[in-house]
């Protein structure tokens, strides 16, 4: 493990009491402006942009807001260092949420209800809390005249919650000097408390991600009457090709950070395995870690889930041409494989093609960084094990790797035991707790001057 001196976490502190009030003040706010991404465009965040524009202003920066699509806003603001010759560190959050049906929630799902110490709304978690907590440092920052060692870039974006082609995308695309300097940033999915063991609170950061492969099938045939044989049915042979999909067995890919992640959690058990040996049975292991298992079992391998399937016009007409759409995620390394097999289990009936596809990734978890991050955490939580994980799906991290920036996920919060918090990603009644919001503060205060 990298160690950290006293020279790079001073145990002062810019969080004050307004700090902690208007992380919870802000995450409210957000969730009161809706910003739901139902796909395909559909969704404004300018709002919510004019929003944190305004108090990013209000902290002496100078935001700029920028849209490729009018009404799909991003903000970019820079913090200027005391060493020019640093490198520069990006933090990022996206504005957008999923859709929320209101009649399967207990509270209308954009109230911002604080209620019995909880923020109540869509964004609570995903992730108009990490917003939230981010302007509340900034804002600090500017009340203590705090000037942290390197530039820091903060970006709000649009779309992450679908292609963001109208955000992350379009700025690293189109904007990149916004960014220039950063190696590294920090956004959401990390550094919150899943209590797998009684006693045993555990943090999972996140260091890497899977990649996208949503995949569009097309499958031909011969059109026809629905009362006669046909050997080119293109129903038939797209059925066939999804079901090989839906029941192939991925063989186990272990990356560099899942390894260190399965070896952290057997050593908090007591166990010592090396997942690098020849032989080393994953099956086996996977169970001796109980439940904290969930933080390895989605990114192990490869893998592709059917999802969308549409076909014919008419009950007694076999259509010429037949579609389907795949979820696939592919772990670091596993592109090529993930395409061969792909190959295979189609078939020569069916053609397929990238729907979307973005970059997996990885981080080190060995070097100054993750050592920061994971001293930060424990700081504030001496009970709490930090251990480095790898994200089933992704985040804007991806469009921002293109600019050469290392993406960390860290978004703090200590939770308490029954809090199932992954339940609440894309869930009915996310919450967060009012003291969860103010762990978060105070631990993104310490990283950040330390990074």
């Amino acid at each position: 493990m990298h160690a950290i001196n006293s020279e790079d976490t001073g145990e002062d502190t810019a969080v004050d009491r307004v700090a902690l009030d208007e992380a919870v003040e802000f995450t409210s706010g957000l969730i009161r402006i809706d910003t739901t991404n139902r796909g395909g465009g559909d969704c404004r965040e300018r709002p919510a942009a004019e929003y944190v524009a305004e108090r990013l202003a209000g902290a002496g920066l100078e935001p700029v807001l920028l849209e490729r699509t009018a009404g799909r806003t991003n903000v970019v603001a820079r913090i200027e260092g005391s060493d020019p010759s640093a490198e520069a560190l990006l933090v990022h959050g996206h504005l957008d949420v999923v859709p929320a049906e209101a009649a399967d929630w207990s509270v209308d799902p954009f109230s911002g209800e604080v209620r019995d110490g909880v923020v109540w709304g869509r964004g609570a978690v995903d992730m108009k809390n990490m917003d939230a907590m981010v302007l509340a440092v900034v804002r600090a920052w500017a009340r203590a005249g705090v000037k942290p060692r390197r530039d820091i870039v903060i970006a709000y974006t649009a779309d992450e919650e679908d292609s963001a082609v109208d955000g992350s995308g379009f700025l690293a695309d189109e904007h990149p000097h916004l960014f220039e300097g950063c190696t590294e940033g920090i956004s959401e999915s990390g550094a919150f408390t899943v209590h797998p063991n009684p006693g045993q609170p555990i943090y999972p950061i996140a260091a890497g991600e899977r990649g996208t492969a949503w995949l569009k099938l097309t499958a031909t045939g011969t059109a026809g009457h629905g009362s006669k044989p046909n050997r080119a049915n293109a129903v038939s042979r797209l059925a066939a090709a999804v079901a090989r999909i839906g029941a192939y067995e991925w063989p186990v890919r272990l990356t560099d950070t899942v390894t260190a992640c399965i070896t952290e959690l057997a050593s908090l058990q007591g166990l010592s395995v090396d997942p690098r040996r020849p032989g080393f049975d994953l099956d086996e292991v996977l169970p001796k870690l109980g439940p904290a298992a969930l933080l390895v079992d989605a990114t192990v391998r490869n893998s592709a889930n059917p999802t969308i399937f549409s076909a014919g016009y008419k009950l007694n007409v076999i259509p010429g041409e037949a579609t389907a759409y795949v979820d696939g995620r592919m772990v670091p390394g596993g592109e090529a494989e993930f395409i061969a097999t792909l190959n295979e289990l189609t078939g020569p009936d069916v053609h397929w093609d990238f729907h979307h596809r973005e970059v997996a990734l990885q981080a080190p978890v060995d070097g100054r960084t993750f050592a920061i991050l994971r001293e930060s955490v424990e700081r504030f939580d001496p009970d709490g094990h930090v251990v480095p994980f790898c994200m089933a799906g992704g985040t804007d991290a991806k469009q921002f790797s293109r600019l050469g920036i290392t993406g960390y996920g860290f978004s703090p919060l200590k939770l308490p035991p029954g809090f199932d918090y992954w339940a609440l990603f894309h869930g009915v009644d996310e919450r967060v707790p009012v003291d969860a919001l103010h762990f978060g503060v105070r631990v993104l205060d310490r990283a950040l001057r330390a990074l």
